[in-house]
């Protein structure tokens, strides 16, 4: 329902903040990882997802779009709620939650909190090649990323597209790095 939201920070702590826009407080429920980024802000831009529930409706922000989506990737897996979500993401970042899914290490999640065995392995085994925080360039580091080409990856996937039949057909396309974001979607959408 909300994108994103962009205000001022009225109240913050590592759990939950306060953003005045327009006249409207929200009330935003947050991960470490972006009260980290935030906690010096006065004004800021949070992505946000919108929770229903029958009892509440709850709102969570994200620093950043790549930390909103992999929330909401987590939020697919069978077992894992916004709670246990919000967890992971509290205790890894996106990239070190990458590099344990690629290199298929459940240890590193059964260290989180509330994360047992079972939750982990599944984990792992729903998001193999779902994430793309980057490519797996050495024990420890994510490479940069061109964002045309990342752009044009999320519109395809938001339109319906298999990630992994949408990464092969952008890989097979010549020159690339010249195309706009649209270009590369046309171009790519002939290829599949």
């Amino acid at each position: 329902m909300f994108a994103y939201l962009e205000g001022d920070l009225t109240h913050k702590s590592p759990s939950l903040l306060h953003l005045l826009v327009n006249g409207v407080g929200y009330e935003i429920n947050i991960t470490l990882q972006t009260y980290e980024k935030v906690q010096q802000m006065d004004h800021c831009r949070l992505y946000t997802h919108l929770q229903i529930r029958e009892d509440a409706w709850v709102l969570y922000g994200f620093a950043d779009e790549q930390e909103r989506t992999t929330f909401r990737q987590l939020l697919s897996i069978s077992g894992v709620g916004a709670a246990t979500a919000r967890i992971v993401l509290s205790s890894l970042t996106t990239g070190e939650l990458e590099r344990a899914v690629a290199l298929d290490d459940a240890k590193t999640l059964e260290r989180v909190k509330g994360i047992g065995a079972k939750t982990a392995q599944r984990i792992v085994l729903e998001l193999k090649g779902k994430l793309t925080a980057g490519k797996i360039s050495g024990p420890g580091s994510v490479s940069g990323h061109n964002t045309t080409k990342d752009d044009a990856l999320i519109a395809l996937v938001n339109l319906g597209i298999n990630r992994t039949a949408a990464e092969s057909a952008l890989s097979k396309l010549k020159d690339s790095s010249t195309l706009t974001v649209e270009e590369l979607i046309k171009q790519a959408l002939r290829a599949l």
